[in-house]
């Protein structure tokens, strides 16, 4: 069986979307895949009780018990290795990598990012986009380098930027499309013809 481990920090929404597609589309029976861990830096992060319930195995690290970003990667690395995770997906992880991280799980690291990478890296993306005036805005499933919100663009879904948009109605409708394409492009990752 192939793992995956999920990175979370907050309610786990693409997280939970995820686990439920695995369900139903019958990833174990299918591909051989499973979700094994989910890990928060945060202990009350919500979707670590979303996932318990699901009887995935979940554990919490919190990053202001380390004295640097190294510290605190190198015990993560650590926790995540005992799944032997196939895959690493963060999912509303809030947390900057380091390169030497992203080194050890070169290929088989993804991120999904609230815009139409390249455009709006980085945080408050949804205001950016309306500031700049877009006319659509998005998601993006890449995977992950040591250049912030810059790998390989593994999936994309548009939305329209409606006039009287504000962030958090952007962001609430480029949610509803994360939660379709994250687990189709997790999918893809182990049979590209799924996608």
């Amino acid at each position: 069986m192939k793992n995956i481990v999920i990175l979370i920090s907050g309610s786990g929404s693409n997280m939970a979307a995820i686990v439920r597609t695995a369900e139903q589309a019958q990833w174990a029976q299918r591909l051989n895949v499973r979700v094994a861990a989910v890990i928060s830096n945060k202990a009350e992060a919500g979707g670590l009780a979303w996932a318990q319930g699901q009887g995935i195995a979940t554990a919490v690290l919190d990053h202001k018990g380390f004295a640097s970003r190294e510290d605190f990667d190198a015990a993560l690395r650590t926790e995540i290795d005992r799944f032997a995770p196939d895959l690493l997906v963060l999912a509303g992880f809030m947390r900057i990598l380091t390169p030497g991280f992203v080194a050890h799980y070169a290929g088989r690291l993804l991120n999904i990012h609230p815009s139409l990478l390249p455009a709006f890296p980085g945080l408050n993306t949804h205001q950016r986009a309306i500031d700049a005036g877009c006319q659509f805005a998005g998601a993006t499933v890449h995977q992950v380098t040591a250049d912030l919100d810059h790998g390989p663009i593994l999936a994309q879904a548009v939305v329209p930027v409606l006039p009287g948009d504000t962030a958090k109605t952007l962001a609430a409708r480029v949610l509803t499309q994360e939660h379709l394409i994250y687990p189709r492009a997790v999918a893809a990752f182990f049979n590209p013809q799924s996608a």
